[in-house]
């Protein structure tokens, strides 16, 4: 794994992904994460993320970028052996979770894909561009928590000298 990281670089290749239609919301978060932290995640984990664009298979529920962004917080810091909801990698994995939807929530008041897109044709431009923005907003959130949890160099920072 990468331990140095462009949180901007993982926002723009999410956006660029999404915008070329090499993936929709949810999965080009998985995948930008996956390609720019240089994970050992198998390809298959974008596929995952397949169903979760459009608010969750087309319902319109929880935006999908928001989806992909809650998987890769599972991913890093979730358990994967286990039934006791107490142990602390699920607790803080609900944390980090809960904090990834509360930066979306902040700035754009709610989850639902159907309250963001009311109005809108979804074939429409002004759609795939907040979507594209959604998308990208998500995977620098969820970088910038991943970089902050595992003590990783955000690139970003110390070009700047911070």
């Amino acid at each position: 794994m990468n331990k140095e990281i462009s949180i901007k670089k993982v926002r723009e290749d999410a956006e660029a992904m999404f915008h070329r239609g090499e993936y929709y919301c949810s999965e080009a978060v998985v995948a930008s994460v996956r390609s720019n932290f240089g994970i050992d995640m198998p390809e298959e984990m974008i596929a995952m993320a397949s169903g979760f664009p459009v608010g969750i298979g087309k319902s319109k529920c929880v935006c999908g970028a928001v989806s992909g962004g809650v998987m890769m917080m599972g991913y890093f810091f979730g358990r994967s052996k286990g039934t006791n909801p107490q142990d602390p990698k699920s607790v803080r994995t609900l944390e980090l979770a809960n904090e990834l939807q509360g930066e979306f929530r902040k700035n754009h008041k709610v989850l639902c894909c159907s309250v963001h897109t009311k109005g809108m044709d979804m074939a429409s431009g002004e759609h795939k561009a907040q979507c594209i923005s959604f998308t990208g907003e998500i995977a620098e959130t969820a970088a910038r928590i991943i970089v902050r949890e595992l003590d990783l160099v955000d690139l970003d920072k110390e070009a700047l000298g911070a």
